[in-house]
């Protein structure tokens, strides 16, 4: 037996910032298709709910954006409207596809995360359809959640025919979903974020280049069919923003916060009492649609996409009779509707919702320019309903191209994103995955395995054998009565074998030297008969995250460490434990507590306290 020592200096020449490679061009000029394609669809399905509210509503054939409760109409069809549109989305789901029920984002992530970016092709076509009967016939929902799963849905389709791993599938549905965003909303910048925050789970080269190279595309092509121009412009020009105003937005922060709080309740509240109830789901949008009728009853213009609403509550020209009317009636049918699990989006109405909430809250705060404090506490409650606070932030500002309010909608959104994550575990978006037994974690940071060298965490002391000592004589240490010995051999598991000068040969496993050491089969062989001659191995200056991974590839526990200049010059031994302290290391981090400076190190004792302290006459406290 002997022990190995001597760690080289790691040589990092061969590690990057990123993990990129050249397959990422092709899936780049593959994501433009997907980013052209993801426009055309989000034109189609606007134009798609246009008409089926023109035809609903006014009887005409048209396809532009009409919001339902425009004009007055029979108080019948205002409550049966949504009803029916609910019954032939509830078929459909049952008939067709079960993906269409629900806003989308929790069916995209869930396709990601847990279905290896697959979308099945009715998906991409039942989902626009339902979402188009579902607003257009007055349920009060956004276009942006059926778009995102729609444009990933063909995303995903394309790349279903083509030989991709399921890494680069997820980046071209994301890049569909994302492009679809883009030209729904005029708002590339926040459509990327959005990607970012929701969709990707990751921060790479590899799969954000592609996403916004087509998010630019679905943007160039949105310029062409439906303009350039800002969804919601704002004709006022910003006033000053003083002290004040930060103040205001503190405010905007924890109260648009407090309300995503209620909304996400609701809807998941709602959620429950339709599972409870005795009938199959199928029903349940029906009875959604009942609630969105009524509620249409009481404020017509609840009902719909809203943007209209979301441009006089941006432009400051809303009534108070409408922000009340949004911010109380928007928020029970949208909520209550969207847990019978009907087809339908989030942003929009969250647009509105928050719009209400700043317009109301701003009648008392500074003013600055009408629709100011709509504008800051929309992307508040975006911030809070999604945890998204950058998306909510530059979908405010791309929507509006509001920029010098950049500084106070952060500042809200940011709050409002830290309320909804103390008090809620999860987001609408997440909640709805967890409660279909999945788990999602939405905290980023860098893996401590990548920190961390394989020179830092290997053994260095290890039991090795040398070739051509019998087998017998190797494996009687495992029954040999000097305990340390066998405790040593037995927590190694792994046990190279090498030649005079200590160069690698191969390795045994525990398993093998028990079978000879109990048996004595074989035990007049050479140990090198019982060796892997061409082991799995590590080198110095590979990371832990590398490591693990071939262990995992490999189906390995333990690797000998080599030198990478000298794959035959044995350095050490690595094994999972040894792995765990990167963990470690990321543990105590976290929670070990300690005080680095002291501030008696920057005030260090003056001559004249010296001098008091020996001038005092002794007893004199006393």
């Amino acid at each position: 037996m002997s022990q190995s020592s001597a760690v080289p200096r790691p040589a990092i020449e061969h590690l990057g910032d990123f993990r990129v490679g050249w397959r990422m061009v092709r899936i780049t000029g593959i994501a433009v298709v997907v980013g052209c394609v993801s426009a055309l669809v989000a034109w189609l399905l606007l134009n798609l709910i246009g008409l089926v509210t023109n035809l609903v509503f006014y009887q005409r054939w048209d396809t532009a954006l009409v919001a339902p409760g425009a004009t007055d109409h029979n108080p019948l069809l205002v409550l049966a409207a949504p009803i029916c549109g609910g019954l032939v989305v509830g078929l459909m789901a049952r008939y067709g596809s079960e993906k269409i029920r629900g806003h989308g984002m929790p069916e995209a992530i869930e396709a990601i995360l847990i279905g290896g970016s697959k979308v099945k092709p009715r998906v991409a076509i039942l989902k626009p359809i339902s979402a188009a009967i579902t607003i257009g016939t007055g349920g009060p929902f956004g276009a942006e959640g059926p778009i995102i799963m729609t444009g990933g849905a063909f995303g995903s389709i394309g790349a279903q025919f083509l030989k991709l791993t399921a890494d680069e599938r997820k980046t071209l549905l994301v890049a569909g979903a994302a492009g679809g965003m883009a030209a729904t909303f005029n708002a590339p910048l926040a459509s990327v974020l959005l990607a970012v925050e929701l969709l990707l789970f990751e921060w790479r080269p590899r799969s954000f280049v592609p996403v916004a190279v087509s998010v630019c595309a679905a943007t160039i092509v949105r310029g062409y069919v439906i303009g350039t121009a800002p969804v919601f412009p704002v004709p006022h020009a910003l006033g000053d923003i003083d002290i004040a105003v930060y103040g205001g937005a503190i405010v905007i922060g924890l109260l648009g916060g407090g309300l995503a709080v209620i909304a996400t309740q609701l809807v998941y509240l709602a959620e429950d009492g339709f599972k409870r109830l005795p009938i199959h789901w199928m029903w349940w949008p029906a009875i959604g649609g009942a609630i969105i009728g009524i509620g249409g009853l009481i404020e017509p213009r609840a009902l719909g996409v809203g943007y209209d609403v979301i441009q006089s509550l941006l432009d400051g020209s809303a009534s108070m009779s409408l922000i009340l009317g949004i911010l109380i009636v928007k928020t029970l049918i949208w909520s209550l509707s969207l847990g019978s699990g009907t087809s339908g989006g989030v942003l929009a109405p969250v647009f509105m919702i928050g719009g209400s909430l700043g317009a109301l809250v701003g009648h008392v705060l500074p003013g600055v320019s009408p629709g100011f404090w709509a504008l800051v506490a929309l992307a508040a409650v975006v911030g809070g309903v999604m945890r998204s606070p950058f998306t909510g932030v530059i979908f405010s500002l791309e929507l509006t191209h509001e920029w010098g309010a950049l500084l106070p909608l952060l500042l809200a959104a940011t709050l409002a994103h830290g309320l909804s994550a103390l008090v809620l575990k999860r987001s609408v978006l997440t909640e709805k995955i967890a409660r279909r037994g999945y788990h999602l974690t939405r905290e980023y940071d860098v893996d401590p395995l990548e920190v961390l060298f394989v020179h830092e965490a290997l053994k260095l002391d290890l039991v090795s054998f040398e070739s051509g000592t019998p087998a017998g004589e190797a494996a009687s240490t495992f029954v040999a009565e000097q305990r340390q010995v066998r405790n040593e051999q037995h927590r190694q598991r792994l046990y190279p074998v090498v030649d005079a000068q200590d160069r690698l040969v191969g390795v045994v496993t525990r398993r093998d030297m028990l079978n000879v050491a109990l048996s004595g089969d074989g035990k007049d062989a050479p140990v090198d008969e019982l060796a892997i001659t061409d082991p799995a191995v590590c080198f110095p200056d590979e990371t832990l995250r590398t490591v693990a991974y071939r262990m995992a590839d490999l189906g390995v526990s333990r690797m000998p460490v080599v030198d990478r200049d000298d794959p035959r010059r044995l350095v050490g031994l690595i094994t999972l434990v040894d792995l765990l302290a990167g963990r470690l290391r990321d543990l105590r981090e976290e929670r070990a507590l300690e005080r680095v400076l002291h501030v008696r190190e920057f005030f260090p004792t003056a001559p004249w306290r010296t001098r008091v302290r020996s001038e005092r006459i002794p007893g004199e406290d006393e």
